[in-house]
């Protein structure tokens, strides 16, 4: 009964330090530990999730690993990647909702900090589409396609009926390069230019082509090939 009690003591020690001085002097196994606990409060997490720490390498890994690979961790089940795994999808709504209705080019810093949330640690290759109206404001942001490690399946009709529907005056496509390789392939030039095409069909103009690599960011247009 004492560990138990111990146990309990312990968590809401940590509860008490975020409350107090947010994520301030957390190790980041207390801030997986105090993740985990969401899915079961009344389980001592700590080892768990100083395992995950030690599996995956990092707190970034942890949050953004699959569930099945999480699941191979001793002591962590379905309830607790639960609690993991909201973690990361309100940061990401958060960041999201952040620039909606701001101007796209003043507020490119928090665009570029939800992208890079959003994009940088997927394995796969992921095409987002940022439709922004006639005053340069964000009106959405959207994944359109999901493509294989190497080439995202991008279809220009498709795009164009998307930014008819958002009743956009601009565009700006996103994609990431999970090789961490930020440069344009070909495959990236072609699309790009036949998305062009078809946006200036229906009036539309795009911005910009933005490629996610890491931490690095590829600009088509400043790169003058927009």
């Amino acid at each position: 009964m004492a560990v138990k009690k111990s146990s309990e003591g312990h968590r809401q020690r940590l509860r008490d330090k975020f409350l107090n001085s947010s994520l301030e002097g957390f190790h980041d196994y207390e801030i997986i530990e105090l993740l985990l606990t969401l899915g079961t409060p009344r389980k001592d997490c700590k080892q768990s999730a100083k395992e995950a720490l030690m599996k995956f390498g990092t707190l970034k890994a942890v949050l953004e690993a699959d569930a099945v690979d999480l699941k191979t961790v001793r002591g962590i089940g379905d309830k607790n990647v639960f609690g993991l795994k909201i973690a990361q999808a309100v940061a990401r709504r958060y960041l999201a909702d952040r620039v909606v209705d701001k101007d796209f080019i003043r507020s490119s810093k928090e665009v570029l900090e939800y992208l890079q949330h959003n994009l940088r640690d997927k394995n796969r290759e992921v095409f987002m589409v940022i439709y922004l109206n006639g005053r340069n404001q964000i009106i959405k942001m959207e994944e359109v396609f999901e493509g294989t490690l190497s080439k995202s399946a991008v279809y220009p009709r498709e795009v164009v009926k998307r930014a008819l529907d958002n009743e956009a005056a601009a565009l700006v496509f996103v994609h990431n390069h999970p090789s961490g390789n930020p440069n344009p392939s070909k495959e990236d030039l072609t699309i790009t230019n036949k998305l062009k095409e078809a946006a200036q069909s229906i009036d539309v103009a795009i911005h910009d082509h933005l490629i996610i690599a890491g931490n690095e960011v590829y600009s088509f247009a400043d790169h003058g090939l927009i």
